[in-house]
């Protein structure tokens, strides 16, 4: 994550190894808390003392006039919640006090963060030796540049969430979606300025940091997207908030968390954007008591299964010109059961499926089953037809259980898309493939890219066949050979000690 020209290289992994003695005997998830919370504290800090010194060097005494930080999108931090405050405070016994009493007074002046921040410094479950040790870090930081800090604080939060991800394991999917599927869904649907950005399980937030990210890269300001979400989890809606105050993003995720299907935030949104990772076959979630929404247009989504509950709540938001990527599990592809075969072939029909993308596995910290990025679009460059992509040998293992795709698999894959879009592409055998609508209803709409773009040609090596048949036959039979001499040796050993075969 830290990139190599950053002079604060390694700083995430800093924070991390050295905050990671606070563990002790407390859960993960509240330890989570711990070091999210006091990222983000360090931040809005650090951002309203460079503000309040112009202020005062401007000598027009606004300094503590709350209207002039919020203008400029920065919270109003009072004094008794300022970070020379807590760093003054690091070594004594009080330190976890004095950083709650922070936390409650930073709510208490900006309404937007009401119920928000964690207050868990004071409990004796935390060596507080150890916490101040944990603030000097912070304290120590080059937070010069606002700008420049609020990418490495922001980096440290990703970095943090990711590596909580992988601790928690199942429960860290329901906040953390990796960093490769999100900028892969970024890259190929290329967000622009000034458009409206939506997600319907938004976890941390991890859309959004990307999507602004695209935009600041292609001469736009982070500022320039207007960001909407809804997450029904209470303590990863407020890792969510907090994500976003650090990246310096305005979104709207609603006054308090939420079940998207019961309780939509953002009824009347039309976005131009929808990103999503919704939890995966997520059964019970109260079809009985939602039969005659307006969401279902292509039927009703079974009682055991929300994927195509999710799919269509996201075209139900789409504005006209309006395009979704989102993660789903490769049943969707290809389940006929309890109706979802005849509402998968209506949005075909519909020609609302532009291209799916089948991902290798263990590329989640939080699943191993199969997945498959879907791409919607309401109004397609390409009418009547469908990319299908097989990338499951792409990506690389960072360890034993975990691959990530490199920047090169992402541009490859965006780029296929562009060609698609533009009328370019030809197909490349067990790699990507163009289906028109015929085609997808011959398969009996199921989307399955292997389907599709079938198997790879394999290279000829120009050896006869006769001759290679006639090589490896030979060197079968040497095989057997020496397998036949070690099962003889082992039965003689075994002998020697009493045991016959």
């Amino acid at each position: 994550m830290a990139e190599k020209n950053n002079a604060n290289i390694g700083f995430e992994k800093q924070i991390w190894d050295a905050a990671c003695v606070l563990w002790g005997h407390i859960p993960a998830a509240e330890y989570r808390k711990v070091i999210v919370g006091l990222i983000f504290l360090r931040y809005i800090s650090s951002a309203f003392e460079k503000k309040y010194d112009e202020l005062v060097a401007d000598g027009d005494g606004f300094e503590d006039d709350r209207d002039a930080y919020i203008e400029d999108n920065i919270f109003f931090v009072p004094e008794e919640a300022r970070w020379n405050k807590i760093s003054s405070s690091a070594h004594t016994p009080e330190i976890g006090t004095v950083i709650d009493d922070a936390m409650r007074a930073i709510e208490k002046e900006n309404a937007s963060l009401k119920n928000v921040l964690p207050k868990n410094y004071a409990s004796p479950d935390l060596d507080k030796r150890v916490l101040g040790d944990v603030v000097d870090l912070f304290t120590n930081m080059d937070m010069g540049d606002t700008e420049e800090s609020k990418d490495l604080l922001g980096r440290t939060y990703e970095y943090c969430i990711k590596e909580f991800a992988a601790y928690e394991g199942t429960k860290g999917g329901e906040f953390y979606t990796p960093q490769s599927i999100v900028k892969t869904i970024v890259e190929i649907l290329k967000p622009f300025a000034n458009c409206r950005v939506y997600d319907p399980c938004c976890g941390s937030g991890g859309m959004f940091v990307q999507s602004a990210k695209f935009i600041q890269a292609h001469n736009g300001k982070r500022e320039e997207i207007a960001v909407y979400g809804q997450e029904s989890n209470a303590d990863t809606w407020k890792m969510a908030k907090m994500n976003m105050a650090i990246r310096g993003i305005d979104a709207d995720f609603g006054s308090f968390q939420a079940d998207t299907f019961f309780n939509d935030l953002h009824k009347t949104l039309k976005a131009d954007f929808i990103m999503a990772n919704p939890p995966f076959n997520l059964s019970n979630w109260g079809q009985d008591k939602l039969k005659e929404d307006v969401r279902w247009k292509y039927g009703t989504p079974p009682a055991g299964n929300a994927n195509y509950a999710w799919i269509q709540h996201m075209i139900h938001h789409l504005a006209p010109n309006g395009k979704i990527g989102l993660v789903l599990a490769n049943g969707a592809l290809s389940s006929q059961s309890s109706g979802e075969g005849d509402i998968r072939k209506k949005i075909i029909q519909a020609d609302l499926v532009e291209g799916i993308v089948a991902l290798p596995t263990q590329l989640f910290y939080s699943v191993t089953i199969p997945v498959t990025l879907w791409f919607i679009s309401k109004n397609k460059k390409q009418k009547g037809k469908t990319l299908f992509i097989d990338a499951r040998k792409m990506g690389y293992m960072v360890d034993r259980k975990h691959r990530d795709f490199t920047d090169d698999d992402i541009k490859k894959l965006a780029d296929t898309f562009e060609e698609f879009q533009n009328g370019t592409l030809e197909d490349v055998k067990g790699f990507c493939s163009v289906a028109d609508l015929q085609t997808i209803e011959k398969q009996d709409f199921i989307l399955t890219p292997g389907r599709y773009v079938g198997i790879e040609e394999q290279e000829d090596d120009g050896e006869p066949f006769e001759e290679k048949m006639g090589r490896l036959t030979s060197e079968l039979s040497d095989m057997f050979a020496k397998s036949h001499e070690l099962e003889e040796e082992i039965r003689k050993k075994l002998g020697a000690i009493g045991y016959e075969i």
